[in-house]
């Protein structure tokens, strides 16, 4: 797509990035941290890599095993 477009095409496109990110609200780290700590550790139990796929749902199980004769 950029290779299509000229170079003031380009920055324009750039500058109004820009616009968007400098009016984009900020929070601070030490305030979201502890909120997404708790998020993770409430859905930790429902997580396949935490807990784990049971053999019988697990669509990547091997089916049979390789015999070289």
């Amino acid at each position: 797509m950029a290779r299509d477009m000229s170079d003031k095409e380009i920055l324009k496109m750039e500058l109004d990035q820009l616009k968007v990110e400098v009016n984009t609200p900020r929070i601070a780290v030490s305030t979201t941290a502890p909120e997404i700590i708790a998020f993770v550790e409430e859905k930790s139990g429902e997580d396949p890599l935490v807990k784990g796929v049971p053999e019988d749902k697990n669509p990547f199980k091997e089916k049979g095993g390789c015999i070289i004769t």
